[in-house]
């Protein structure tokens, strides 16, 4: 780690501790992780993100251990938006599933499979989606008749998706556990039945968005450093980094000027953050 850079990581520690209090008390908060490596070994970046703010954590593991590691989501009460991977789904709090995963899946099952639910079903999030934007743009309240009927169609065409999707195509046909395996589109279809309040929150509640975007912009800087690069040769210039990122991050997220911000990280008195 290069004198000017080691300074700066150093310098940045309580600005990061203080990004990772207001996220814990926002509203909304995005969550993702992809691999990467340190040493030549896989290990995982971990992003806590929303519009204002940018946290990430470089980890061996990728599941609750490094998730825990955070310090954020085990203590957070808002919205949790991530893509349904299970370690997210344990924590406490509200949580909401990137639509735009699914819709790529239920396009999968539409197109591989043929099944008319999936089509049916990614139409609808498509025409949710659109309504509640007109909401957000024209600032105007949601209208509960008219989310019921939405929601009362999101039923129909899971309805509609159990009679295309029995439960035992084959009850000869046993799984490694014994039981009846199940197919991608009834796997699909289970995670639509199950986690239907997630799915739909951005439908009630204006302030979650429709996708994970947010994170998955928040880490593919991250992304393009390592394909440059390859790997990080430490664990502590891989924390540099995502420490000195996050901070680039924050302050662009909230209009302050970016080298004005680093020299002033230099000099041991980092930009504040409303």
């Amino acid at each position: 780690m290069i004198r000017a850079e080691k300074e700066c990581f150093q310098n940045l520690e309580y600005f990061e501790s203080i990004i990772r209090e207001k996220l814990m008390i926002s509203h909304v908060v995005h969550f993702d992780e992809t691999g990467m490596k340190i040493e030549g070994k896989r290990h995982w970046l971990h992003v806590a993100s929303n519009e204002k703010y940018t946290c990430y954590l470089p980890h061996s593991k990728r599941g609750a251990e490094a998730i825990d590691a955070m310090g954020i989501l085990p203590e957070f009460k808002g919205v949790a938006v991530h893509d349904g991977w299970k370690p997210y789904n344990v924590y406490d709090c509200d949580h909401a599933l990137c639509n735009a995963h699914l819709q790529r899946e239920l396009t999968g099952i539409e197109e591989n499979y043929k099944q008319q639910w999936a089509k049916e079903m990614n139409e609808l999030l498509t025409e949710m989606k659109k309504y509640t934007d007109e909401c957000k743009d024209q600032v105007k309240e949601l209208d509960f008749e008219q989310i019921k009927a939405l929601e009362e169609r999101f039923d129909a065409i899971i309805i509609k998706g159990i009679e295309e999707n029995p439960q035992s195509l084959n009850p000869e046909k046993k799984g490694k556990r014994g039981k009846n395996p199940k197919t991608k589109a009834r796997n699909l279809l289970d995670r639509f039945i199950e986690h239907k309040e997630n799915i739909l929150r951005f439908l009630t509640d204006l302030k979650v968005p429709f996708e994970n975007n947010q994170a998955e912009r928040d880490i593919r800087m991250m992304k393009l450093q390592q394909k440059i690069s390859g790997t990080f040769r430490t664990i502590q210039g891989a924390e540099a980094f995502c420490r000195i990122r996050a901070y680039i991050s924050t302050i662009r997220k909230n209009g302050l000027p970016v080298l004005e911000g680093i020299i002033a990280a230099l000099k041991r008195a980092p930009l504040t953050i409303p």
